[in-house]
């Protein structure tokens, strides 16, 4: 049994055997092939050709059969031909693309001999391509990469197929190191060469320097300096870092603080900041004045100044902290002080008002009266409440001068003489000589002296034309000219409101102001206005 079967596995091709057979067989196929494509091709011909005598038997299959290897020849020598062209328009091909590649292409051995090396990486080296043939790629390599370079050839060669990389810097002569990117793998499974590619990128390392300078500078200022910094995350308010100023100000820790929100610090709802914030990274707003809370309890005032910065991709808010709260608190101090000196002033003012009232009570009625239409037409004209307040504490003591003449001329109730005229207009130069050390945010003085001054240098005490009269002064020329005309006095009847009009109107830019005037009878004829007692 045993016997039968070793005759039966011996019968049994080998697979070493059936493989060879398919080989024969795809073989004959082939020549077949061929023989069938010269038999027609000879066919052909033999058609073409012109008739002959038919030769004997054996001599016909003679010739047919030299004919019909001829025409094999023939054809397997132009698959041939084209073969080899296709191989060599490839090498070319080959050649061109390793040789004019824009990067190095090496092939190097065991102890780092270039055994082959194209026009790039002969440029990299410095070196012509001849020169550099089994010389070593090590002696290229600068002291400070060596050791880097020789561990990177001995672990290509100790792995079978897998690529390795490395940068290093080539030796350059007096100058700053080529830096370049290594990637080389084994050329063959025995590991006696590697194929190596190399690329400059001393660029690259140049721009990666410069940026690691700028992130050190940039650290450092931050980290070292005296004004409170934040780096907030605008989309969540975490704060990313702070600096040791910030730790100081704030009370917590650098490291509690980068595990806080901003939201946690400022005192206004989380909406509210939320808003800030998205208007500080559209740089809408940079400028801001919130109050910060402190670990211990306390509650600063703070001026923020936030920009926006972009940290890998991602908008980013840097934000200087100064605490202003000493200064909010001089601020407050210095309002309660001006409010003090107003009222004080106010006072001062009142005195005044008093004693022109017992000394004159028509000249006190009519400080009252031109001040009220005085302060309407400015808002009408739209000057600002500051300058406004101004005109209104001119106004009521316009007429202080008057409390240095004769009650008898103030009071006369006849015409004036030449004489008393002049001693009546010296009241603007009296005014403003008790005006003048007056402190007051205010031109008191001036507004008072320029009051009787006219836009066409007609008026005193000085003959000031147009745009050297303040404008506070000349809204009161219209005032007091209006009041006076529509006012009874002591030596006249009132004359009348719509004869006060008519004077201003038609004296408009000539003796009075345009913009006053326009003011004046807008208020007057548009909105009712009604002077008291009129």
């Amino acid at each position: 049994m045993t016997s039968k079967n070793n005759q039966h596995r011996d019968a049994a091709p080998s697979a070493d055997t059936t493989s060879s057979l398919q080989a024969d067989s795809l073989r004959l196929s082939s020549e077949q092939a061929l023989r069938r494509q010269a038999e027609a091709k000879l066919i052909e011909r033999k058609k073409k050709a012109a008739a002959l005598p038919a030769p004997e038997a054996d001599t016909q299959r003679l010739v047919h059969e030299l004919e019909v290897h001829q025409i094999e020849l023939e054809m397997q020598n132009k698959e041939l031909l084209q073969s080899r062209a296709q191989v060599e328009a490839g090498l070319r091909r080959y050649t061109d693309l390793y040789d004019f590649a824009p990067v190095g292409y090496f092939t190097l051995a065991l102890d780092g001999a270039i055994h082959q090396v194209n026009l790039a990486g002969a440029n990299l080296l410095g070196v012509e391509r001849g020169a550099l043939i089994k010389r070593r790629f090590g002696i290229f390599v600068s002291a400070q990469s060596r050791t880097t370079f020789s561990a990177f050839l001995e672990k290509v060669f100790s792995t079978s197929g897998s690529k390795e990389t490395c940068e290093i810097a080539l030796q350059e002569d007096g100058s700053a190191p080529l830096w370049v990117h290594i990637e080389a793998v084994t050329e063959d499974g025995q590991r006696k060469t590697c194929r190596v590619v190399v690329v400059d990128i001393t660029e690259r390392k140049r721009v990666e320097a410069a940026l690691r300078d700028s992130e050190t500078l940039f650290r450092k200022l931050f980290e070292d300096h005296a004004a409170v910094e934040l780096i907030i995350d605008p989309d969540t308010g975490n704060i990313i870092d702070a600096n040791e100023a910030a730790a100081v100000f704030y009370g917590w820790s650098r490291e509690q603080l980068k595990q806080m929100k901003i939201q946690e610090i400022n005192t206004l709802s989380p909406e509210e900041v939320k808003k800030k914030m998205e208007k500080a990274r559209a740089q809408k707003k940079i400028h801001f004045e919130f109050r910060h809370r402190r670990a211990d309890g306390s509650v600063r005032d703070v001026d923020v100044f936030s920009s926006k910065i972009e940290v890998k991709g991602k908008d980013l808010l840097h934000s200087i902290i100064h605490d202003i709260t000493d200064r909010k608190l001089a601020e407050k101090q210095l309002r309660e002080s001006l409010e003090q000196l107003r009222r004080a002033m106010q006072t001062t003012i009142q005195v005044l008002v008093m004693a022109v009232e017992m000394k004159d009570p028509y000249t006190a009625g009519h400080q009252r009266r031109m001040t009220n239409l005085a302060r309407t037409m400015a808002a009408e004209m739209g000057l600002p409440p500051e300058k406004i307040e101004g005109l209104r504490m001119a106004g009521v003591i316009h007429d202080i001068g008057k409390i240095t003449l004769p009650t008898e001329i103030l009071s006369k109730p006849t015409k004036l003489s030449a004489i008393e005229l002049s001693l009546i207009r010296e009241h603007v130069r009296l005014g403003y000589d008790i005006l003048k050390d007056v402190e007051s945010h205010w031109p008191l003085a001036e507004i008072v002296l320029q009051h009787h001054e006219r836009m066409d240098g007609s008026g005193y005490p000085r003959g000031l034309k147009g745009e050297e009269i303040l404008m506070e002064a000349r809204i009161l020329a219209v005032a007091d000219v209006v009041e006076a005309m529509a006012s009874h006095r002591p030596y006249r009847a009132a004359l009348g409101l719509d004869a006060a009009l008519e004077e201003i109107e038609k004296n408009r830019g000539l003796l009075y102001d345009s913009h006053a005037v326009d003011a004046c009878l807008r208020v007057f004829r548009e909105k009712g206005y009604q002077i008291e007692g009129t």
